[in-house]
């Protein structure tokens, strides 16, 4: 009996190697999943909480738990409703996800540009599980995985050129609901600044917020209808100096411009240029060759 109860949960909580195979369950513009390599040299030995503020498709948090074999208290959030609540449904309702996002598949490959904008101009669904399917569904078959929202913050991507979009990887989607369960994720939807105020002392902090742009047709910080301009990046400058006196440890993403460099000159010595691709140009001759910055304050 007590060895069944062990394989029981066990098997409920998962195993570090289901939590290996996790991945992002979907596209984000500026998602790290490029740059998780040089990511990896910069993650302290030791950590108990880690706060991740700019969520978006979570990849350097699903690298963590592949890499890391040790537990810790972990903090997701964003200010992206839709997408907060596709994390909440997935942790806890990924069966009846699943088959709603396989009947969305099957009715898309029926009429799939018809089937899309139908999805789309769908604004309020019934139950939470079908808006987190609408939400992958058009995340998967929209144009490059780019989430944007007009002023009125209504979803208005057009439809991508794919052939097979895969809608439902439903092994990974368990996965993730594994591994959000077993680490206990508290996942809200919250502004930065206030779910920071819990970080304390050796709490890891990795932040990726919307970049600073490099020109001004490469501003893509639409993923909510407030966007993200130059005064959001000197408050969150200023949060960081916050937490570096506070002694956490903190790690920041942005893009490589003077702007951001002035921003963090204090940092300078603990500041690393990388190189990355751009996955949301639709010329793939313009994804290579881009420079962004890793920024941190411990050694």
């Amino acid at each position: 009996m007590q060895r069944e109860t062990l394989q029981s949960n066990q098997q409920r909580l998962g195993s570090w190697e289901q939590f290996r195979k996790c991945y992002p369950f979907i596209k984000w513009a500026g998602g790290k999943t490029q740059s998780l390599p040089e990511l990896q040299r910069y993650v302290p030995s030791r950590f108990d909480r880690y706060f991740e503020p700019f969520l978006g498709g979570g990849a350097f948090f699903f690298y963590l738990i592949s890499i890391k074999r040790l537990k810790f208290n972990v903090y997701l959030s964003d200010l992206n409703e839709e997408l907060i609540n596709a994390y909440h449904v997935v942790k806890n309702d990924v069966e009846k996800l699943i088959e709603c996002l396989t009947s969305n598949q099957q009715d898309y490959k029926k009429n799939p540009h018809q089937y899309y904008y139908k999805l789309r101009a769908e604004i309020k669904l019934p139950t939470r599980i079908e808006a987190a399917a609408r939400f992958i569904t058009l995340n998967k078959t929209c144009y490059n995985g780019l989430y944007r929202v007009n002023k009125s913050g209504l979803f208005n991507v057009p439809i991508g050129k794919y052939k097979k979009p895969l809608i439902c990887n439903s092994a990974n989607l368990k996965n993730v609901s594994l591994a959000l369960r077993h680490f206990k994720a508290r996942v809200t939807v919250s502004d930065y600044k206030k779910i920071l105020d819990q970080a304390f002392q050796g709490d890891f902090v990795y932040l990726d917020p919307p970049y600073n742009p490099t020109s001004s047709s490469a501003n893509f910080t639409g993923y909510t209808n407030g966007g993200f301009d130059d005064n959001d990046q000197v408050e969150l400058c200023d949060l960081f100096t916050q937490l570096d006196r506070k002694g956490c440890k903190v790690l920041l993403s942005n893009s490589d411009t003077e702007f951001v460099r002035k921003l963090y000159v204090d940092f300078k010595d603990r500041t690393k240029t990388v190189s990355t691709l751009r996955a949301i140009s639709c010329k793939g001759s313009k994804r290579s060759g881009h420079k962004e910055l890793l920024i941190r304050n411990y050694d």
